[in-house]
């Protein structure tokens, strides 16, 4: 990978986004970790190492995302990782909408704003990789899982997402996909087995893919999987 690469990933001052930064650090980008608290992304930064760059970002405000886009310049890979879960054990009957309409607001269209301000730039560059963190509880072919049910919801509109950004950049030189990273040991879901940084490495691979990779896909490891 080309060492002048930029590679900009949100929520990486902990947890898998860390990990991701720390991953393609390793491989040679030039890595811009973001955070909501610009404190947090800059003590990142440091423990990171040389050629890491530090920024506030937050991806449900708009003027945020616009002023680190205007202050970090040109992007070639978007890692979007910033997500949350609210709604952990409610069902669809019962679950509060307002923790739906906070998750969406995060998980989807966090996402979305961060494309309408990055995505551009890399088609008109004529390179970039874009990277949907997603889940296969938004999967169809696996099921959504009902018992949280806004975050379900909220994935499965980000892998449509994927699809439509990836359909409207076709022949660009622009990838865009989606990753299943399975269950990973984070603050979101400490009981799991996976460590991050082993998730980590699947994200940065799709984050990395050659010319001729795949584009509008759900990639779990190094294969496709169904919606």
């Amino acid at each position: 990978m080309d060492e002048h690469r930029v590679a900009l990933i949100t929520g990486a001052n902990r947890g898998l986004g860390r990990a991701v930064a720390a991953e393609l650090h390793l491989r040679g980008l030039a890595v811009v970790v973001t955070a909501r608290r610009a404190a947090d992304a800059a003590r990142t930064a440091e423990e990171l190492g040389s050629n890491v760059r530090a920024h506030q970002l937050d991806v449900t405000d708009e003027v945020s995302v616009r002023r680190a886009h205007d202050a970090i310049g040109h992007v070639d890979v978007l890692v979007s990782n910033a997500g949350v879960l609210l709604d952990a054990g409610t069902d669809p009957l019962s679950v509060p909408l307002d923790l739906v309409q906070r998750t969406v607001a995060v998980n989807l269209l966090g996402s979305w704003r961060l494309a309408q301000a990055f995505v551009p730039d890399m088609v008109r560059r004529g390179w970039g990789r874009v990277v949907f963190v997603s889940s296969a509880t938004g999967s169809f072919s696996v099921g959504l899982f009902s018992g949280a049910p806004g975050y379900s919801v909220s994935k499965t509109a980000l892998n449509g997402l994927t699809t439509m950004l990836a359909a409207s950049t076709q022949g660009t030189g622009v990838l865009v996909n989606a990753v299943n990273p399975g269950q990973t040991r984070t603050r979101m879901m400490p009981a799991a087995l996976q460590r991050p940084e082993e998730a980590a490495r699947d994200i940065a691979d799709a984050a990395t893919l050659p010319d001729d990779g795949p584009t509008g896909m759900f990639l779990r490891g190094d294969r496709a999987i169904g919606w």
